[in-house]
């Protein structure tokens, strides 16, 4: 349980302060590229879930956005006190990174209404919604739980 807090709070510290940053250099909206056709620095406010589901909420709504937030929170408790007494170091960092994330992008449903984001990535006529440090490290734990639930020996998956 230690490298699963241990990990939540690095990935809570990095994204807040690449939030910050962002906010401190970047105009909303307005694009600073990186690397010409591929990769720019947008900064954007996403008052939805990931890829801006239910951003067209109305205001007064946007409680339930946070509510399923805390939801997501519950389960993952749920599944960490399921995984990690058998699970390996991966998958307390995988649990680490879901929780740090999860946090960063709450805190900013408190402070501004929505999650800062700021990565913005596209290619020809394809373009991938910005996002964050908190959202990588979302993917990036799932993406691992997900392996391990697969992989793990025995009928319960643990």
């Amino acid at each position: 349980m230690k490298l699963v807090a241990v990990t939540a709070g690095l990935i809570l510290i990095l994204d807040q302060i690449t939030k910050l940053i962002a906010l401190e250099r970047l105009t909303l909206g307005v694009p600073v590229a990186v690397i010409d056709g591929f990769f720019s620095l947008t900064l954007v406010v996403n008052p939805g879930l990931a890829f801006g589901m239910l951003a067209e909420t109305p205001v007064s709504w946007r409680w339930l956005v946070a509510l399923l937030s805390i939801a997501a929170l519950g389960v993952l408790f749920f599944l960490a006190v399921r995984l990690l007494p058998t699970g390996r170091f991966l998958t307390a960092l995988a649990l680490g990174g879901i929780v740090g994330g999860a946090l960063g992008n709450l805190i900013d449903r408190a402070r501004f209404g929505g999650v800062v984001d700021f990565l913005d990535f596209y290619w020809r006529g394809y373009h991938w919604p910005a996002f964050n440090v908190a959202d990588s490290a979302i993917s990036v734990g799932v993406t691992l739980l997900a392996i391990h639930m697969v992989l793990a020996p025995g009928p319960d998956r643990r």
